[in-house]
């Protein structure tokens, strides 16, 4: 399953990486605490967080996450999208609530 594939399936708002929505999700990880993602999250992840500052993009390029999903309605933050931007991490977005994205995202993963 790719980034694009998401996006379509579950009406994601796409702010950054158009150009790598073609990024295999391998699985999904849930947290936002910062240093929890570093030490657990794995390459190839979709992140779900409502943290929206730059240094989320920090750490799903230093993990090498397929994409950062943020949920209730947040929006990157302007230095986040400028490094998103610059990283060429896709962020995308959703009203919905973590744990229907999560629910959502594991259901598709493993269909």
């Amino acid at each position: 399953m790719t980034v694009k594939d998401i996006i379509e399936k579950m009406n994601l708002k796409v702010y950054s990486g158009e150009n790598n929505l073609g990024n295999e999700i391998k699985g999904g990880y849930v947290s936002d605490l910062l240093s929890d993602v570093m030490g657990f999250a794995q390459e190839g992840h979709a992140w779900v967080t409502l943290q929206t500052h730059k240094n989320v993009i920090a750490i799903a390029s230093l993990k090498e996450l397929a994409c950062v999903i943020l949920v209730k309605g947040n929006e990157p933050d302007e230095d986040m999208l400028e490094q998103a931007k610059e990283e060429e991490i896709p962020v995308l977005g959703t009203t919905e609530q973590t744990f229907e994205v999560a629910g959502q995202l594991y259901m598709m993963l493993n269909a």
